[in-house]
């Protein structure tokens, strides 16, 4: 499977023979969504720095928490969660999406808030890659997302939702998570995409990738 970042919590996957689906689609925060194109799109909430999913050609699929449905080759699961630490009372709902494609299993956080409880990563676990907001203020910060991290024990873990260059949002850069964990396991893509197998997960050690905006 490949994994491409797009830009804030936006990412296409795509399963080795093709079926694609990208998560959280934006709207203008700062800088803009390049083109794309796929089969779905998954929709956290409805913000629009989230569910801009006209950006998205291809006459893709909506899959929302009302909508859940998988895809030849792609397995698609939902587990309700809330956009800030008051059960929902700020910002509303989240979505957590997991999604199974060449025997992996991905999991986005959408707009996570709300702290990390044992009944939450449990409905939530297997995880080999997950894709975790880490700017804090609107969802999660450093330290909440690292203690998901912790808990998860993914092979992969893949910042989102950080201020790089160009953002417009009151978020923190993606520093602040990444000093957390030893230098040695956090490692930066030359490029927006990380190609993967199952192969590749044996080792059962933690490492976070830092992928570029396309």
């Amino acid at each position: 499977m490949v994994i491409e970042y797009l830009g804030h919590s936006c990412f296409k996957l795509t399963e080795s023979t093709g079926t694609s689906v990208v998560c959280d689609p934006y709207g203008d925060v700062g800088y803009v969504m390049p083109q794309v194109c796929a089969d779905a799109v998954t929709v956290s909430h409805r913000h629009y720095d989230h569910d801009n999913t006209a950006a998205v050609g291809g006459n893709p699929t909506v899959i929302d928490a009302e909508n859940v449905r998988s895809l030849p080759g792609v397995e698609i699961s939902a587990v309700k969660s809330f956009h800030d630490g008051q059960r929902g009372k700020t910002r509303g709902e989240n979505v957590i999406f997991k999604f199974r494609m060449d025997g992996i299993d991905v999991c986005h956080l959408g707009d996570l808030g709300e702290a990390c409880t044992a009944e939450l990563i449990d409905s939530i676990l297997p995880v080999n890659v997950l894709l975790i907001p880490v700017g804090g203020n609107y969802t999660i910060d450093a330290e909440m997302a690292k203690e998901y991290v912790d808990r998860i024990m993914p092979d992969i873990v893949i910042p989102m939702h950080y201020r790089t260059k160009g953002c417009n949002l009151d978020i923190d850069k993606a520093e602040k998570f990444l000093c957390l964990f030893d230098g040695d396991n956090v490692s930066e893509t030359d490029g927006s995409s990380l190609e993967l197998m199952r192969s590749d997960l044996i080792d059962g050690e933690t490492k976070v990738v830092v992928l570029k905006r396309r």
